[in-house]
């Protein structure tokens, strides 16, 4: 498998090397005075300090009920490491935009699900599928 490289803005450095580094457990790779790359999961994650990109409310789409942060990232988990998120996330009184359930429940494509930001309001979005095999399937 490819890896993916995705860069997204970040308000300051501290607060996402706390996040990243220290609740979600994503390793520390290279930085400068304005940037700071991070092991996302097995993918490079890099953020771009630039406090004037979050000038203007995100727009969402509805998707299963919920309103969804149309800009988003995230990872889709093994089932029990998506719930150990869960727990790991919620003992730290994480406030989710969408609290973890499962979407599509009993339909094709059923996950495991939730939302939540990141100290510069970045959306993540953490996902896990019991059958792996129902990630693309249509």
């Amino acid at each position: 498998m490819s890896i993916f490289h995705l860069a997204y803005p970040i308000k300051d450095k501290e607060t996402t090397r706390d996040f990243y580094g220290q609740l979600l457990g994503c390793i520390q790779g290279r930085e400068t005075d304005t940037w700071i790359d991070f092991d996302f999961f097995g993918h490079q994650l890099s953020f771009h300090v630039c406090p004037e990109a979050f000038t203007h409310k995100a727009p969402t789409n509805t998707v299963d009920g919920k309103d969804v942060p149309v800009r988003h990232f995230g990872a889709v988990l093994p089932w029990d490491d998506w719930h150990a998120l869960k727990a790991r996330l919620t003992a730290a009184d994480t406030s989710f935009i969408i609290e973890p359930y499962i979407r599509f429940k009993g339909e094709t494509g059923e996950q495991a699900t939730m939302f939540f930001l990141d100290p510069s309001g970045n959306a993540l979005e953490f996902k896990s599928f019991k059958d792996p095999s129902q990630v693309f399937a249509v």
